[in-house]
């Protein structure tokens, strides 16, 4: 996690996308499913002839069945390696790796660039559809069907009262040692022609299954089954709600993620690891 590269290796950064629906979200495990960092790390030993793993740092997990097609991750590999394969690198992963994970650029990066902490915001979609027939078959792995009509207009008015920073605890699912305390930047909704709702989310970081939670609340509100304050309500009680339902992933796209200028990238790190408290909160 280290913003400082080893002498002798090179940090490069990659940008990509992938279909979530066949693997068990982004990070590798130890049980053999497969995953997204899986599936690149050992594309790139391939092509490169390496004997060993070269690990990569991503801006923002995603859990089993969530799609990306902004995402970004770097990679600090030996600086004879990456002199000898820059040029056919994006090639040659194009070859190697499946059709549903890309690799779009890969670049030197910045000095001070690190994926995960660097980033100073991250926006997904999720894009339901509340048409009586359904969702369009070839739509399908991406749009989730809600079997409710959905007021798009009070469920912009009750994301009001959840921007901003705050404490998600109840739009989250606890870590052991990890804040939960969030800056919701944007939350909005948008009907198009065909009828696909899609809720746009962008915040400087987010806890484990918050989006899909919101997504969750926030339905609730659409169809009429909660009042227009009862998210905001949920938010300021601070703990799980079990009426909050966590919606399913596949309706869920990590779409950009967002970097200072260059010169911002030290400070922006630091910033990015100090653990968050809200104005006015205690010590302990």
């Amino acid at each position: 996690m280290s913003d400082e590269v080893e002498p002798g290796f090179v940090r490069v950064r990659l940008d990509l996308s992938y279909d979530g629906k066949d693997f068990s979200g982004w990070a590798k495990q130890r049980s053999g499913l497969r995953t997204v960092q899986g599936e690149i790390e050992s594309a790139l030993r391939t092509v490169t002839r390496s004997s060993e793993t070269y690990e990569l740092t991503v801006a923002g997990r995603t859990d089993s069945g969530v799609h990306a097609r902004g995402q970004v991750a770097h990679v600090d590999l030996p600086a004879e390696v990456w002199a000898e394969h820059e040029e056919k690198l994006l090639r040659r992963l194009a070859g190697r790796l499946s059709h549903d994970v890309r690799v779009w650029k890969i670049s030197e990066a910045p000095a001070g660039f690190n994926a995960r902490f660097s980033a100073i915001w991250r926006r997904y979609a999720y894009r339901v559809t509340d048409h009586i027939g359904g969702v369009d078959p070839l739509l399908r792995g991406h749009v989730l069907w809600h079997d409710w009509p959905l007021d798009v207009e009070a469920m912009n008015s009750a994301s009001r009262a959840l921007l901003g920073e705050h404490d998600f605890a109840a739009y989250c699912k606890k870590r052991e040692g990890a804040t939960t305390i969030r800056t919701l930047q944007q939350l909005s909704w948008e009907r198009d022609a065909s009828g696909i709702v899609t809720a746009t989310v962008r915040a400087d970081a987010f806890c484990h299954n918050m989006v899909r939670s919101l997504v969750g609340a926030l339905l609730f509100v659409g169809d009429g089954h909660r009042p227009v304050d009862w998210p905001g309500k949920v938010l300021a009680a601070g703990v799980r709600d079990s009426a909050v339902h966590v919606v399913r992933p596949h309706g869920l796209t990590l779409e950009e993620v967002g970097y200072p200028a260059d010169s911002e990238l030290a400070a922006r790190n630091r910033e990015a690891r100090n653990r968050r408290t809200l104005p006015g909160a205690g010590c302990c």
